[in-house]
C-alpha cells in the first residue's frame, strides 16, 4: 500500500496559490469619509427649519399630488407642514426620508406614513390597515384609533396609538416599539423578530404567535397565547423602561407598570426543521 502519511490534498484555494499570496501596500479598503457628509444622508433629502411652517390643504388632491406637494414643501426648507382635510386619503406621508414636524388635522386611510426614516408625526384622528409600516426612525402618534396590521414590519423608531388597534399589530416586527393605550385585537406581535410592545388594555387570542423574538407587554387581560409565546419574569429594569417610555410618549402617565405581563418567545422554533414530527407537533 502507498504511503499516505506525506502525501497533503490541497484545498482549491491553496491550488490557486491564495494560501502564499504575499501582500502589499494598503490592505483594508475605505468605505467612508467623515469630510464627505453628504455620503450619510439619503439622496434627495433636505436641510429643514423646524420653524418654518406651513400649511397645506390637499382636500381637492390625490394622495399622489398631496405627497409630490409636501416633498416640494420640504425641498423650500419648511420643517413643520400641517395636512388640512386629509379625509381618510390612503398613503399620505408615505416615504418622506427627511428629519420633520408633520401634523395630520383628520384621519388617514390605509398604508399612512409607510416608509418613513426620521420624521415626527402627530395624527390627530383615526389611522387605516398597515399605518407607519416598515418605519425606520421617528415618532408617529395616533390620537385616536387604528386598523389592523398596525406597524407591520416595522424596524425601528416609536409609533403610539392612544386609542386601541386591531387585529396582526406589530405582525414581522423588527425593531422599534409600539405603544397601546387601549386594546389590541388578535395575533398581535404575529411572528415578531425583534423590537418591543407595549399594551396597556386587554389583547385578542394568539398573542406573540410564531414570535421568533422581541418582548411584549400587556397591562389588561390576553384572550389566548400564540404558539411559542411563553411568559417571563418582569424585572425592575423592566419597569423603569416602561415608566421612562410612557412618560415620552405621553401615555399612561399613572399605569401601575409592576403588574404588566411580560411575553417572549419559547425559542421552540428557532430549530423548527430539526424537530422530530412529535416535538413538532408540541411546538405549534
Amino acid at each position: 500500500m502507498a504511503n499516505l502519511k506525506n502525501v497533503t490534498k490541497k484545498t482549491k484555494a491553496q491550488a490557486m496559490g491564495l494560501h502564499s499570496e504575499v501582500l502589499t501596500g494598503r490592505t483594508q479598503q475605505k468605505f467612508f469619509n467623515p469630510d464627505e457628509a453628504e455620503n450619510f444622508y439619503y439622496f434627495g433629502t433636505y436641510d429643514v427649519d423646524f420653524n418654518k411652517r406651513t400649511d397645506l390643504d390637499v382636500k381637492n388632491m390625490t394622495a399622489a399630488e398631496a405627497n409630490k406637494e409636501l416633498d416640494n414643501l420640504m425641498s423650500q426648507g419648511y420643517g413643520t407642514i400641517v395636512i388640512k382635510n386629509p379625509q381618510g386619503k390612503h398613503s399620505l406621508g408615505v416615504g418622506i426620508l427627511n428629519k420633520l414636524n408633520l401634523i395630520f388635522e383628520g384621519s388617514l386611510g390605509y398604508f399612512g406614513m409607510g416608509s418613513s426614516d426620521g420624521p415626527i408625526v402627530r395624527i390627530n384622528g383615526r389611522v387605516g390597515w398597515s399605518c407607519a409600516e416598515n418605519l425606520m426612525a421617528g415618532k408617529v402618534v395616533i390620537e385616536k384609533n387604528a386598523g389592523s396590521c398596525f406597524g407591520a414590519a416595522i424596524r425601528g423608531g416609536d409609533l403610539i396609538c392612544k386609542g386601541s388597534v386591531g387585529a396582526r399589530t406589530g405582525i414581522d416586527m423588527k425593531g422599534g416599539t409600539i405603544i397601546i393605550g387601549g386594546d389590541a385585537g388578535a395575533f398581535t406581535g404575529f411572528m415578531m423578530q425583534r423590537g418591543r410592545i407595549i399594551i396597556l388594555g386587554d389583547v385578542g387570542i394568539n398573542l406573540g404567535d410564531s414570535m421568533y423574538d422581541g418582548t411584549i407587554f400587556v397591562g389588561g387581560e390576553i384572550g389566548s397565547y400564540g404558539s411559542d409565546a411563553v411568559d417571563s419574569e418582569l424585572t425592575q429594569s423592566d419597569q423603569d423602561w416602561l415608566r421612562r417610555k410612557l412618560r415620552v410618549a405621553e401615555i399612561g402617565e399613572n399605569f401601575d407598570v409592576s403588574k404588566m405581563k411580560k411575553i417572549v418567545a419559547g425559542k421552540k422554533l428557532w430549530n423548527y426543521d430539526n424537530l422530530e414530527p412529535a416535538e413538532k407537533k408540541g411546538a405549534i
